[in-house]
């Protein structure tokens, strides 16, 4: 058994025996699998880079606008007060990243990460393109600096840094918007500094990261695949080399594995899976589509190395079911639907009406008593709304400090108003009243607080 056989589990692969950083090389992949998450990616790196610049009727398709308190997913709106509905869809979107987990094992680092996306589609494609494969860039990397290698690594590095910079104004987009940042780039730095130093620093970590650290994100910093030693289990489907066909490996064995070590030198994390289920493996089937290629040469059906469970290859369960996923599928369809109702069932506006602070009751000559009130109105839809509010809980007259009542799209209404009502209608120094807000002759949402006035004898 080899030294890598015996002490795999012992450290992280990317680190040698002392604890230092050991580099991997891994081979150009290439296959049906890869080429189905080559296209995968392309179109999550359309989606991450078109998303803003996509208008519905004018607005935003997706914005996270951290600084105004304002989101904008999938062109609905979401205000601070939507804290509550927010919660729901991030409660939602975990509770599928661990249904799908359970399931499919981390099939969404390989596919759908963007640390995978970025590292594997771009950087290591222009690192190929420029380096070669494998072999060709471990030789470069432990040869003396050349004029070439001078070349080929300015120009690696220069192109990593300008992506860096471009992925950095891309991420910025969708938190401040197309619009603001073409404002901004077109102003001069000195009138933006500040912002412009964040960008290069937040710039230069992405570049260390894909110049770097690179795998290591995945193998000792992200906390998801450390997820995976609770939530798989023998029934989730995972990138899986079936032992039962393998073994006992070698070339003249009866086993179908001929120990080429290939699986392992396309590994973009260094694994070799023949180990089994390990927190290093993204599922990024590389290693199934260069096994297939060695099962073609040896005249082998393919399949040695596929998507399957442990239950699968040993007892031949085909079914992804079972009470764990299902348990969760029935959760989460609970919680979505809750969160589905919420989102369509909330007002168009969010009123807050409150007794301006310090001002107590007036007693008028008309019989009537007068309150001071402060009214906000956020405006959750993307058309102007012009408004109107009424006393609904009893007889009485307000006086609105202004004309109209017109609130802009995604906009804020703040004003004062003076509420009258007779004595008559009061039964005690503090009465709960409601107010209607309408809009176009049609109430909207109703808003209850207090008027307070003389004690009743």
């Amino acid at each position: 058994m080899s030294e890598q056989e015996l002490t795999f589990r012992d450290r992280p692969i990317n680190m040698n025996e002392k604890g230092g950083r050991k580099w991997i090389y891994a081979k150009k992949p290439s296959g049906l699998w890869f080429t189905r998450r080559t296209v995968f990616s392309w179109f999550l790196l359309l989606f991450f880079v078109s998303v803003p610049f996509i208008r519905v009727n004018g607005h935003p398709f997706i914005l996270l606008d951290i600084s105004s308190r304002k989101f904008i997913i999938f062109g609905a709106i979401f205000w601070a007060q939507d804290t509550f509905i927010l919660a729901l869809l991030m409660l939602s979107f975990v509770l599928f990243i661990i249904l799908f987990t359970v399931t499919f094992g981390r099939i969404f680092c390989g596919w759908a990460c963007p640390q995978t996306i970025f590292l594997e589609m771009v950087f290591r494609k222009i690192e190929y393109l420029i380096e070669g494969d494998y072999r060709k860039r471990y030789k470069l990397d432990n040869s003396p600096w050349t004029t070439e290698k001078i070349f080929k690594k300015t120009l690696k590095h220069s192109i990593f840094i300008l992506i860096a910079i471009a992925m950095t104004n891309t991420f910025l987009m969708w938190f401040i918007g197309s619009e603001k940042w073409l404002k901004l780039v077109s102003e001069p730095i000195s009138q933006n500094l500040a912002g412009f130093s964040i960008m290069l620093f937040i710039s230069a970590i992405f570049y260390w990261i894909y110049s770097y650290f690179r795998e290591q994100i995945c193998t000792m910093v992200c906390p998801y695949g450390r997820m995976q030693g609770v939530l798989l289990d023998s029934k989730s489907i995972v990138v899986s080399y079936d032992y039962k066909r393998g073994e006992p490996r070698g070339a003249h064995s009866k086993g179908d594995c001929i120990d080429c070590h290939q699986c392992i030198t396309v590994c973009p994390t260094g694994i070799d899976i023949r180990n089994g289920t390990q927190l290093e493996c993204v599922n990024c089937t590389a290693c199934i589509d260069q096994c297939n290629k060695i099962m073609l040469i040896t005249n082998k059906p393919p399949g040695l190395i596929r998507f399957d469970s442990e239950e699968g290859i040993k007892n031949g369960h085909k079914t992804i079911w079972n009470a764990r996923n299902r348990a969760y599928s029935f959760v989460l369809l609970i919680l979505f639907s809750f969160f589905v109702y919420t989102l369509v069932s909330r007002p168009v506006v969010e009123t807050s009406i409150l007794r301006t602070p310090g001002l107590l009751y007036q007693e008028n000559e008309n019989n009537t008593i007068s309150n001071v009130y402060n009214i906000k109105i956020v405006n959750k839809t993307h058309d102007e709304l012009p408004l109107e509010i009424k006393l609904l809980s009893h007889k009485g007259e307000i006086k609105m400090a202004g004309k109209s009542m017109a609130v802009k799209d995604q906009g804020l209404y703040e004003s004062t108003f003076i509420l009258f009502i007779p004595k008559d209608e009061l039964k005690g120094d503090n009465t709960k009243v409601e107010f209607g807000i309408f809009s176009n002759d049609k109430i909207i949402e109703t808003v209850k607080t207090t008027f307070v006035g003389p004690t009743s004898n």
